[in-house]
């Protein structure tokens, strides 16, 4: 398996749900792939930005919030997976650039 595919996979796996964030984070643990750390960290960022406003919107209920707030999470969930599948490494709109710079743990 060369190393592009590997890279590829990894990102593709972070994408799918929180649980995949983590499993790509111990999958690019050994040989690290510049491509996988980066969609790693989007999709860490994008699964922690959902549960997070989710679980604040459970305290105050508001039915339109959460449509918002489902858009705007399958919306940039989106944009990164197609990213990752068509081996581009283009930030989420607005949230992006701080995911990179926030979790730097993610090698």
């Amino acid at each position: 398996m060369n190393t592009e595919k590997e890279g590829k996979t990894t990102a593709i796996v972070a994408y799918l749900t929180m649980v995949g964030a983590l499993i790509a984070m111990s999958m690019n643990s050994d040989p690290k792939h510049d491509f996988a750390r980066f969609h790693t960290r989007q999709a860490f960022g994008l699964h922690l930005f959902f549960l997070g406003f989710a679980l604040f919107l459970s305290q105050w209920f508001n039915a339109y919030a959460w449509y918002g707030l489902y858009i705007c999470y399958i919306v940039l969930w989106g944009y990164g997976f197609i990213g990752a599948l068509t081996d581009k490494t283009n930030p989420v709109p607005v949230l992006g650039p701080y995911f990179q710079k926030w979790f730097t743990f993610i090698q």
